[in-house]
């Protein structure tokens, strides 16, 4: 297939909304990002937006990227979703720029070569997740807002572009905003505060908490024979506590080791089981009910019960 065959091809699938795999083609391209997604109406927010930020010429470099490419559906439903026309958006270049970059991995990956469920760097320096979903490709951002890649594998000279139908976003809260945001955390939020974790949590990290319910902490009290008012004036128990909740690192959930041991903030481990239920010190089961939600400087599991350092049954 010649070259401008082949770019006839990528722009009548593109137009039908056929989701496109060059590398039966050979791959490659003698054009440049920029020139590619130039050749694509539904693109044409993208590039007047990356002409906006002054990304021209890095998106013409010898990269390679990976372009995660917003149509121009996507871009409308931003300005919607953010309040914001489209000349205040491109005229606010430290914003346009933070948001773009987001969208570029300063490597090649192609849908083959895409590592779901693990933590991907973009260029602007946070963090996506890939989830290969029954409907395809699932873009998760660092707001937890999802996009659908919808076309993959358009191959430029310096790198390789997948249409998306969202813009994605970088981050705007860090675990302790995420988890204020969250009801079902107000008990974690006080604890936080109680034991003075809260600058701790906010720091760069990056960390990975294994965050309670308000539910599993109200048992946790049954459990421990004490109320509420006690634990948390009990600093040094309660910060024994938390941190035994804090691994000092990103763990996404695919990246979680099974029955492995798991060092803690707090120093000593537990294992995480093939069922996704930690086993604690003490042998106890609390299950992860909700994985992955991420922040700006680390990432959130939900379980069940609050899990202990100690064995319960022995005076503390």
């Amino acid at each position: 297939m010649n070259a401008l065959s082949k770019r006839q091809f990528l722009k009548l699938s593109l137009a039908s909304g056929v989701a496109l795999s060059l590398s039966a083609c050979g791959g490659g391209d003698e054009h440049d990002i920029v020139e590619v997604l130039s050749d694509y109406p539904e693109y044409s927010l993208l590039v007047e937006a990356v002409q906006a930020a002054g990304l021209v010429g890095t998106l013409k470099g010898s990269g390679p990227f990976t372009v995660f490419a917003p149509n121009n559906t996507a871009f409308a439903n931003l300005l919607s979703e953010l309040s914001i026309t489209k000349d205040a958006l491109f005229a606010n270049k430290p914003l346009l720029t933070a948001v773009l970059t987001y969208h570029v991995l300063p490597a090649r990956v192609s849908a083959a070569d895409i590592p779901f469920g693990r933590a991907i760097t973009t260029v602007e320096t946070g963090i996506l997740k890939i989830d290969n979903a029954a409907g395809g490709p699932v873009i998760t951002d660092e707001r937890n807002r999802t996009a659908n890649i919808k076309v993959t594998n358009l191959y430029a000279r310096n790198g390789v572009i997948h249409g998306i139908d969202k813009v994605i976003l970088p981050g705007d809260k860090d675990i302790v905003a995420t988890a204020q945001s969250i009801s079902d955390f107000s008990i974690l939020v006080e604890a936080v505060i109680a034991a003075n974790l809260v600058s701790t949590l906010q720091g760069p990290g990056p960390f990975t908490v294994f965050a309670p319910t308000n539910a599993a902490f109200a048992a946790a009290l049954s459990e421990l024979d004490v109320s509420k008012e006690d634990l948390f004036a009990n600093t040094t128990l309660l910060t024994q506590i938390l941190t035994y909740h804090v691994v000092p690192a990103r763990v996404l959930k695919a990246e979680v080791p099974l029955n492995t041991d798991i060092i803690t903030v707090e120093g000593t481990s537990f294992q995480v089981n093939n069922s996704l239920r930690i086993v604690d010190v003490a042998n106890r089961l609390p299950n992860i009910v909700t994985t992955d939600v991420l922040t700006t400087n680390g990432v959130i599991h939900v379980i069940d019960r609050v899990i202990l350092p100690f064995d319960p049954s022995a005076p503390v």
